[in-house]
């Protein structure tokens, strides 16, 4: 499906569609109640979710999820580097099983995060590339993971790419720098909460509208990242889908275009990443 340009004259529709790219369900904040999140998050416009796999039992798990709301739910299937450590050798082929399954879409989320450090680096580059070489086998579009390793995240990701039909920096936080390099391979780039943070998140405000239409996509990252300005403010502070318009128009008034617009190219941006139907 074609992206529209910022000042296209197609008709636009008249209430937020959106598609979340991110969010962790599996989470165990969301135990109680994740019916009552998903039906807010259809209330508010989310009309699509993309339910984060961040180890092998919780890829299992988001898959389960997925199946109960077709059409609504997909999922994804990989390690996050935290979790690095814990990976056994059989962990490949009970991901590549799961990367075969019906509404699975992405392989990941995988990638570097040396901010934390809670597995040790080497752990980290190797089970990362392992799933690049998946995706690549499987022919599926990554969901990649970085924090504070931008060299070497770079350095792995570039010999795999050829062979990857897509991907994406989830939750983007870096500077112009790390944009430029990621834009420069292709990548596309996934913005978050994180631009509502009046602490820390000017320069993606001050960035944002360097993403071209066709590589940005939204999320929440739920149930982390709640955007601080919310007003009123949430009694809780677990993040939701439903806060995702809110995050689309604080994108939207920083790249100075119309939060419907915006709106509307990622929700085709998505479908044409992920291959939603």
């Amino acid at each position: 499906m074609p992206v529209p340009e910022p000042n296209g004259t197609r008709d636009l529709p008249t209430r937020m569609q959106l598609i979340d790219i991110g969010a962790n369900l599996t989470h165990k904040s969301f135990d109680r109640d994740r019916d009552q999140v998903i039906s807010r998050a259809l209330a508010a416009g989310v009309d699509r979710m993309i339910v984060t796999g961040s180890s092998v039992l919780c890829s299992r798990q988001a898959g389960e999820i997925a199946q109960q709301y077709p059409g609504v739910l997909y999922s994804t299937v990989g390690i996050h580097p935290h979790y690095a450590a814990e990976s056994q050798h059989t962990d490949r082929a009970e991901l590549a099983r799961l990367l075969q399954l019906k509404d699975v879409v992405a392989a990941g989320e995988c990638g570097l995060d040396y901010f934390r450090n809670f597995s040790p680096k080497e752990d980290q580059r190797r089970v990362f590339a392992m799933q690049l070489e998946l995706a690549a086998e499987y022919e599926k579009p990554v969901f990649l993971h970085q924090r504070d390793a931008h060299d070497d995240f770079v350095a792995i990701l570039k010999d795999y790419l050829p062979g990857i039909p897509r991907a994406v920096s989830h939750c983007f936080t870096g500077d112009g720098n790390e944009l430029g390099a990621c834009l420069e391979l292709d990548l596309h780039i996934g913005i978050t909460g994180w631009i509502c943070d009046e602490r820390r998140g000017h320069h993606l405000r001050e960035i944002v509208a360097d993403i071209p239409l066709n590589r940005l996509m939204v999320e929440t990252d739920a149930p982390y990242l709640l955007p601080r300005d919310l007003d009123p403010k949430p009694d809780s502070r677990r993040n939701e889908p439903m806060h995702l318009p809110h995050i689309v128009e604080s994108i939207a008034k920083a790249r100075g275009i119309e939060p419907l617009e915006l709106a509307s190219a990622t929700v085709a941006t998505s479908e044409q990443f992920f291959a939603l139907p």
